[in-house]
């Protein structure tokens, strides 16, 4: 144990000791965790600096190799312990660039901030694997470098511009030079998708169901284009195509009461208004005590959207159970990632991918300044 260092305002940065500068317009700071109590990172010759500097601090800066944080107070308290470890792990992955540890409410959060290009790569790996045709991979990148640019632009003042989870979309860090991942971001590097000259959100999704949906129809957010919904023929033999679940009665009425939706024991359900993809638009829900009215992505969400894979299904209730039926899995807003795989197969490239799932859109590049 070499110390702790004392509660250092808001922030902690964490860098290997040879990590190159880059400009900030050609980065992405990457949120790895938002709220956590208690942070512990591994590597070798860590630097650990307050942003900022702090004249009042004994030891501003420090090196070791373990590095546990912890919230403390109005700041972070940090405590360094030599050992030889790999490079800067977290959570079971490594991570390259700067670390930054930063007060996130009442916890902390741990921001990755590196090259946009190396943050697409490690959305790839995560996203889609190694084993994705090539063309797929493309597109993949050209998609998530979008959304990610996108959302680099309405960040504002945030400590960090983006989340590595299925909220924004996941991030696997570091990948080994070998990955075939790498070509394809080489190949696209700097592409992104423009809607009428201008970066947007370019929602994917796991599996279509067969449709496409309207992205006015799921999200709100700004400068949403106006995406024509498509019919995917592509993505048929992918594992998400169909799936069918069974809930008991009694536990979806207690789902419902933890979401604030009182309406007693359920006694039937209803898909009373759908989107043009078919999709659940409204279900209503009777029960001994009311009927509630809800928006079907926010019954999907109440549900898990891991565990209720999308709002294109069918339902039937008994005495004790509903039975699900359904399509796809995830919003169905852009590209299907099983269909891109299956356009990838039957020869299609990367370009003709992307249009055909964002129609109306243009591919560009990014600007000097990172837009």
């Amino acid at each position: 144990m070499t110390g702790a260092i004392p509660a250092l305002g808001l922030a902690m940065l964490l860098t290997l000791a040879a990590a190159p500068p880059v400009s900030a317009a050609d980065t992405i700071r990457v949120a790895v965790v938002e709220s956590a109590r208690v942070v512990e990172l591994r590597g070798v010759d860590i630097d650990v600096t307050e942003l900022g500097g702090c004249p009042a601090c004994a030891s501003p800066s420090r090196r070791a190799a373990l590095v546990r944080a912890t919230a403390a107070g109005g700041g972070v308290e940090i405590d360094g312990v030599r050992s030889a470890e790999q490079p800067i792990r977290f959570n079971g992955r490594e991570y390259t660039g700067a670390l930054e540890i930063v007060r996130n409410g009442d916890g902390l959060a741990v921001v990755n901030e590196l090259p946009l290009e190396e943050y697409v790569v490690g959305v790839l790996r995560a996203e889609a694997g190694d084993k994705w045709p090539l063309e797929a991979l493309r597109a993949q990148a050209i998609v998530a470098r979008t959304y990610a640019a996108y959302h680099r632009t309405i960040a504002g003042g945030k400590p960090y511009h983006i989340v590595a989870s299925t909220a924004h979309q996941q991030y696997a860090g570091r990948v080994p030079p070998a990955s075939p991942i790498w070509g394809a971001v080489r190949d696209t590097a700097g592409q992104v998708l423009l809607w009428e000259g201008e970066l947007f959100p370019a929602f994917y999704h796991t599996e279509s169901g067969g449709y496409t949906e309207d992205p006015r129809s799921v999200f709100a957010a700004r400068n949403m284009p106006a995406l024509k919904p498509v019919r995917c023929e592509f993505s048929a033999g992918s594992p998400h195509y169909y799936w069918a679940l069974d809930v008991k009665l009694a536990d979806l009425a207690e789902v419902l009461k933890r979401n604030d939706v009182g309406v007693g024991s359920v006694t039937a359900i209803e898909v009373t208004e759908r989107t043009p993809s078919l999709r659940a638009a409204v279900v209503t829900v009777h029960g001994r005590r009311g009927i509630a009215r809800l928006r079907g992505n926010d019954f999907r969400r109440m549900l898990g959207y891991d565990t209720f894979k999308s709002t294109l299904f069918a339902v039937a209730v008994d005495e004790q159970a509903a039975h699900f039926s359904g399509r796809g899995y995830g919003h169905g807003v852009g590209m299907c990632q099983w269909g891109a795989k299956g356009m990838a197969e039957q020869g299609y490239a990367a370009r003709k991918i992307v249009e055909f799932y964002y129609p109306g859109t243009v591919l560009g590049t990014l600007d000097r300044t990172g837009r």
